[in-house]
């Protein structure tokens, strides 16, 4: 069970967050709406994010899909789920099929991935999934994501040949010390010009997620839609100890 205080307190951080990524919207001239903020809860307990979920909060992101499987249905129908993970082909099917309520996968970064996903969608008969193209802006072996001289042609090939899939945009992680921060941000954005340029579709419709703890309020300051937010809100990971 989650105590009291971890509720409350990931309910009060959410406030916090929530109000940061209004102002940081509002510096640039843009609308509160403009930003989506997703409650990153990965090793987080189903009754601290139930609590999050009271305290008015809808968007919720997880990152391993045996993880997301286990939760979802221990949570509200109405909970927009997000993948922000690596996903492996093999577990597409299991992905699609026990969460109905899957809103997004953000981490598409091969055809392969995005024609597996495209298959399930048809077999299952649900609606058209969102993706986000993942583009790999630091160079570093570590991450996934496609090289930005390829996100132009992986866009294409989910705009123009999954059916069953709805290009909404783009999204990257930068490095885990942030140092080069502001230049994963513009690297996505130009990615995003290109995109849309090459796609025929406004900058609007195509939206970048980027900025997690450490970062938001300059990733939306940058021109992000879409923030993932975690340890700001529900405090440290809490992984299993190793034997």
């Amino acid at each position: 069970m989650a105590s009291v205080a971890a509720v409350e307190g990931a309910a009060a951080a959410l406030r916090s967050v929530l109000s940061r990524a209004q102002q940081a919207a509002a510096r640039t001239g843009r609308s509160p709406e403009s930003v989506r903020v997703v409650a990153v809860s990965k090793t987080k307990p189903v009754g601290v994010i139930r609590g999050v979920y009271d305290a008015g909060h809808r968007c919720f992101g997880e990152n391993y899909v045996q993880e997301l499987i286990d939760k979802a249905p221990q949570l509200p129908e109405d909970i927009e789920w997000h993948f922000i993970g690596n996903l492996q082909s093999n577990k597409a099917k299991a992905l699609l099929a026990g969460v109905p309520n899957l809103d997004m996968v953000e981490s598409v970064d091969d055809e392969k991935i995005a024609n597996r996903l495209d298959r399930v969608v048809a077999d299952l008969g649900r609606k058209p999934l969102k993706v986000l193209v993942q583009v790999n802006t630091s160079g570093e072996e570590s991450k996934f994501g496609v090289d930005p001289s390829g996100c132009v042609g992986l866009a294409k090939h989910v705009k123009l040949s999954c059916p069953n899939l709805v290009f909404s945009g783009l999204m990257t992680i930068g490095m885990l010390d942030y140092s080069s921060t502001p230049e994963n941000f513009k690297a996505l954005t130009s990615c995003r010009k290109e995109v849309c340029d090459e796609l025929g579709i406004p900058e609007e419709q195509c939206e970048l997620s980027m900025g997690m703890s450490a970062d938001f309020e300059q990733a939306i300051e940058m021109g992000s839609t879409n923030v993932r937010v975690g340890s700001t809100i529900f405090g440290a990971r809490e992984y299993p100890k190793k034997n």
